[in-house]
C-alpha cells in the first residue's frame, strides 16, 4: 500500500466532515437531476430515480422514487467526497406497483409509499433518471389519478442505432464530412 492510499484510508475511518453541500441539481451517469423543490412550476421534471435492488428472495427489483435533497459529503479530503440522494422511495410490491403483461408498462401507485424505510439514501452513482406521467385512458377512473406510468429516460448525448442486417456495414466505417450547406 502506498502512501497516498494509506492517508485516503486514514481519512475514510474518521468519517465525513460535519459541513455538508447541498445542491439543486447534479449531473452524473448521463442523466440531469434536480430536486423535487426545485422543479414545481417548470415544464420539465428530473426527480424520478430508479435503483436497481435485490430483495431477500435474491430477485432483482427496480425501486422507483423522486429526490428530495441532494448532498455532498467530505472525507477530510479533497479526492474524498460522496454524492448522496436523499429519496421519496414508492412501494414496490404488489400494493404498489402494475406491469401491463403484454406492453410491459410499470405502473407505480402515487399513495402506496415504501413502508419501514430505514435507509432513504441512495449513491448518486446508483441511480438511473426516470420521469412519471400519467397513462390516458377512455374511461373516466377515477382510481387511475393516483396510478403514474414510469417511462426510464436515455441517457444524454447518446444516440441509439438501430443496425439493419440486410444493409452493407462497410459504409458506416467511413467518416462522413458535410462539404457543402445547401439552402
Amino acid at each position: 500500500m502506498g502512501s497516498s492510499d494509506v492517508k485516503s484510508l486514514s481519512s475514510l475511518s474518521l468519517g465525513p466532515e460535519r459541513k455538508v453541500k447541498c445542491y439543486n441539481g447534479y449531473f452524473i451517469n448521463g442523466y440531469v437531476f434536480h430536486i423535487e423543490e426545485y422543479g414545481h412550476g417548470r415544464k420539465t421534471y428530473n426527480n424520478g430515480v430508479c435503483v436497481k435492488g435485490s430483495t431477500s428472495s435474491e430477485l432483482e427489483v427496480d425501486y422507483y422514487g423522486r429526490l428530495e435533497e441532494i448532498f455532498e459529503l467530505h472525507y477530510h479530503s479533497e479526492q474524498n467526497k460522496v454524492f448522496l440522494f436523499k429519496c421519496y422511495w414508492y412501494d414496490t410490491t404488489d400494493r404498489g406497483i402494475r406491469v401491463n403483461p403484454h406492453y410491459g408498462l410499470v405502473k407505480i401507485n402515487l399513495k402506496a409509499r415504501l413502508r419501514n424505510v430505514n435507509d432513504v439514501f441512495v449513491f448518486a452513482k446508483q441511480c438511473q433518471h426516470v420521469y412519471y406521467t400519467y397513462t390516458p385512458s377512455f374511461r373516466k377512473d377515477r382510481s387511475r389519478v393516483y396510478w403514474l406510468s414510469i417511462i426510464k429516460t436515455k441517457l444524454r448525448g447518446r444516440v441509439e442505432v438501430v443496425q439493419d442486417e440486410n444493409k452493407e456495414t462497410s459504409v458506416r466505417n467511413e467518416v462522413f464530412q458535410v462539404s457543402e450547406l445547401v439552402e
